[in-house]
């Protein structure tokens, strides 16, 4: 007769037979798709209700793949659509009853005539500062300093873009190192400068009376964006003289 594995093991080869994985692994299998998400971010939509992965006995969290593959299309819905998380929470519930439901587009109007939903510009997602705080796992002291060297910065309307939780999970991670908030910035000084120089490539499309050319505008943006980082990043390993994997 087959012994029946106890405790912790019980709950390894369970997990291990289903397939279950750890934050860990989930982060690793999402990385070559979204190359800034952070265990502090997933914790974050977790803690949202976007995502309810299940927990041993000992507090782990594992998750499904039907669970990864949801955490994904909820990146996805943040990334290509800007849409805020509870337009996200109610069209992945929509999607769970069965319901055949189209991907809501966030809009904006001006001068009181709605744009065309095709050419829309994204309206992007926000966070309060209690979210930011539990959501980087950090104290309003920190958050404070942070602010006060130009890391983080917050909306006129005392909110914050959710990839402020992106930069504060780094500089976290940066802190691990010895390297102080006050250390960064000159990084933040030179991404303002990239920023600037993708602004001014930019600008005469944002300012042309048609929408199509206006929507063209936010593409090349997202395009500049994504190649002066990869030169930056490019240029430190250079200067360093390393290979990042």
């Amino acid at each position: 007769m087959l012994q029946t594995p106890s405790g912790g093991a019980r709950d390894g080869a369970a997990a291990a037979d289903s397939g279950l994985m750890s934050i860990g692994t989930v982060l690793n299998a999402l990385r070559d798709e979204f190359p800034e998400v952070t265990i502090s971010k997933i914790r974050f939509l977790e803690s949202e209700g976007l995502i309810e992965p299940r927990r041993t006995p000992s507090g782990y969290r594992k998750f499904s793949p039907e669970d990864v593959e949801r955490l994904a299309h909820v990146l996805r819905m943040q990334r290509d659509h800007y849409l805020p998380l509870k337009v996200i929470r109610e069209h992945l519930d929509a999607m769970g009853r069965g319901e055949a439901v189209a991907l809501p587009v966030v809009g904006r109007q001006r001068d009181g005539e709605a744009l065309p939903e095709t050419f829309e510009a994204p309206t992007a997602v926000r966070i309060g500062r209690a979210e930011l705080l539990v959501a980087a796992d950090i104290g309003e002291r920190e958050l404070e300093e942070w602010e006060s060297y130009g890391l983080i910065a917050a909306l006129p309307d005392g909110a914050y873009d959710a990839e402020t939780v992106t930069v504060a999970a780094l500089v976290v991670e940066l802190g691990r190192f010895g390297i102080e908030p006050r250390h960064l910035r000159a990084m933040k000084a030179a991404a303002d400068r990239e920023a600037g120089l993708v602004d001014q490539v930019v600008a005469p499309l944002r300012r042309h009376r048609n929408p199509q050319t206006r929507a063209h505008a936010e593409a090349r943006t997202k395009e500049l964006a994504g190649l002066t980082v990869k030169l930056h990043a490019a240029l430190v390993q250079t200067a360093l003289g390393v290979r990042l994997p």
